[in-house]
Parts: C-alpha cells; sequence; structure tokens
C-alpha cells in the first residue's frame, strides 16, 4: 500500500516547517558566551530609619538583554524572608555598584546577626509594546552568608 501524493506533500511540507522553526527558534552561540554577573558584599546595614541595605556590583553585557534588566535581593533569617529590587539596570560590560533597601516594617523579625542574601540580576522580556511582561529569567545569581550590622 503506497501513500498518496497529496499526504507525501503534506509529510514534506511538515517536515520542512518543522526544520524553518528549530533553524528559527534555535538559541544563538554567543547566547552561551554572554557575561554577566553580580555580587553582593559580605555585610548589610541596618540604618536608623529602619531599612536594611544590601550592595554589591554586576555587569552585565550590552547585547544579553532582549528586555529591561533589574536586581532583586533578599535578606533571610530562619522562615523571615526581606525582600527588594531596584529599577532597569545599565548593561554596557562594565563593572557597576548596586544598592537595595527594604524597610523593617515588612519583617520585623529580621534582626541583627548572620543571615542568607540573594541576590539576581534578572532580565525581564517584554511584549504587547512593553505594557506586558514575560517570565523573568535570571542571569546571575550570588547566594551566600552575610552579617547585618545595626546602626540604630
Amino acid at each position: 500500500m503506497g501513500v498518496s501524493g497529496p499526504r507525501m506533500a503534506l509529510a514534506a511540507l511538515a517536515a520542512l516547517s518543522a526544520l524553518t522553526v528549530a533553524a528559527v527558534f534555535t538559541t544563538p552561540a554567543t547566547a552561551a558566551s554572554m557575561d554577566n554577573g553580580i555580587s553582593v558584599q559580605p555585610y548589610a546595614h541596618i540604618g536608623e530609619d529602619g531599612k536594611v541595605t544590601l550592595s554589591g556590583t554586576y555587569h552585565c553585557d550590552d547585547s544579553s538583554p532582549v528586555g529591561a534588566v533589574q536586581i532583586a535581593t533578599s535578606v533571610s533569617q530562619g522562615d523571615t524572608r526581606l525582600g527588594a529590587s531596584n529599577g532597569e539596570v545599565v548593561c554596557d560590560g562594565a563593572e557597576h555598584e548596586w544598592r537595595t533597601t527594604a524597610s523593617l516594617a515588612l519583617a520585623p523579625e529580621i534582626h541583627p546577626g548572620r543571615a542568607l542574601a540573594e541576590v539576581r540580576l534578572q532580565e525581564i522580556r517584554r511584549t504587547g509594546g512593553g505594557l506586558l511582561s514575560l517570565p523573568v529569567k535570571t542571569v546571575a545569581e550570588d547566594v551566600q552568608e552575610i552579617e547585618l550590622i545595626d546602626h540604630r
């Protein structure tokens, strides 16, 4: 039993479409070599105003972001977590300093002493003329134990 002409043509078209889609949506070779990094200082500060400030450095290649890039941070002690994020950062290949601040009013259990800091350089892809955002992609991160120093 043979395959009819229209079925053969349809199968060939489907195979060609699959190859075309694979070629168009395959990640370019340079994506694996993008130079992105972030670090957090080994200490954070609790200011007189009751705000926790984390800081560090980051760098991202200017060809890496497809959308906006931001820094998301958190400080954890036990089951309590205090998160913050800053606005869009500059990706030009150079190293830059960053700083985020969050109020202890959001997590009053956070106190001076050892804590776990997590910082992420995140890419947010925009769609719909910038009105809608797709899921966030972490392009670099640093997680480490830090010391919270009280300045109140």
